[in-house]
């Protein structure tokens, strides 16, 4: 069982990149907003209510998963309403049961993630798009985390193509895998 990890900041392409990735393996794609809108029909998104939701979510998910062996690709935007110690979990539950994480880390500077967060795609899963609100969420210190483990790949996503991204990353799995 493996976990393919995409993780950046917002508008880094990770929706983008693992449809393509998901596209060229078979894996299924488990991406951040399906978790994020479904706790956000309850409370608003950072409240306490939200957080717990949305850590139980993915643990389920990943405990189920790994009970399956079922490998998938999972995208996370690191930010500061998310407990590192979530991300601790989520890499034992899959280990204990005998699988990998893969990380894959997507980077994009911040002119590039505001020339892109008005991009109509973004508006299909509710995503952030306000660059005025990206700015000041950034300059609180809202997306803020520890880093995350080493890379298998990391990926400038304004010098490297989607597509190209994904073939990319499918690489780098090949040598691990």
């Amino acid at each position: 069982m493996h976990v393919v990890f995409i993780h950046g900041p917002a508008a880094a392409g990770k929706f983008t990149i693992g449809s393509m990735l998901s596209r060229r393996t078979g894996l299924p794609l488990f991406h951040n907003h399906l978790t994020v809108d479904l706790a956000k029909v309850l409370f608003d998104f950072g409240t306490e209510g939200f957080n717990r939701l949305r850590a139980e979510i993915w643990r389920s998910a990943f405990r189920e998963a790994a009970a399956a062996r079922r490998s998938f690709i999972f995208t996370f935007h690191p930010e500061a309403t998310v407990s590192p110690i979530l991300i601790v979990d989520l890499v034992a539950i899959v280990e204990q049961a005998g699988g990998r994480v893969h990380f894959v880390e997507l980077m994009c500077s911040t002119s590039g993630i505001l020339e892109r967060l008005s991009n109509e795609s973004r508006t299909r899963f509710g995503k952030l798009t306000d660059k005025k609100l990206y700015t000041e969420i950034q300059r609180e210190g809202g997306f803020q985390f520890p880093p995350l483990p080493t890379p298998v790949v990391t990926i400038d996503t304004e010098i490297v193509g989607a597509e190209d991204a994904a073939v990319e990353i499918e690489n780098a799995l090949s040598k691990v895998v």
